[in-house]
């Protein structure tokens, strides 16, 4: 029977094996700026898909996807074992690693949220010095000096 929680729970315990193991256990210099962000696994627990971003050397420098990508590659297998291990499940689910695209993804958004934020303060300042057009009252007021009170002759008064 598949178990969602039970699937989320295994995702989680995934999610930092693998994130402690690349950090301690396993010595390619391709994967020293991984971090693993998140992990799922299906409902029959026998796949799993890690998720993981890579950062560059410095604020400066852009990150090697390939070689990160390379090395996640090559650690599948002690990656797996030690999954294994660490979970203690019958089946040992494979793992396939997938670049995450958030946080490229929060900061388009971000870009965009600025953007509509600079294009709401000019309309706001256009609006604050627009002058209307025309006269300032263009309608007919009660009070006009023509003494037409802009109603009716009376022939069209109210019915009883």
């Amino acid at each position: 029977m598949a178990d969602p929680a039970r699937a989320q729970r295994m995702a989680k315990r995934i999610s930092s094996i693998v994130a402690s193991s690349i950090a301690h256990d396993i010595k390619d210099p391709r994967l020293a700026h991984v971090t693993i962000t998140d992990a799922k696994v299906t409902n029959d627990l026998h796949d799993a898909t890690v998720f993981y971003t890579v950062m560059g050397e410095s604020i400066d420098s852009e990150p090697d996807y390939d070689a990160a990508a390379a090395g996640l590659a090559k650690a599948t297998g002690i990656l797996r074992s030690k999954v294994g291990a660490g979970t203690g499940v019958r089946f040992t689910p494979t793992l396939s690693f997938v670049l995450d695209t958030v946080p490229d993804a929060a900061r388009h958004m971000e870009e965009l949220v600025a953007r509509a934020r600079a294009n709401d303060e000019f309309v706001a300042r256009q609006a604050r010095e627009a002058r209307p057009a025309g006269d300032p009252d263009p309608y007919r007021n009660m009070d006009d000096d023509t003494g037409d009170d802009g109603g009716t002759d009376g022939a069209d008064g109210p019915r009883e």
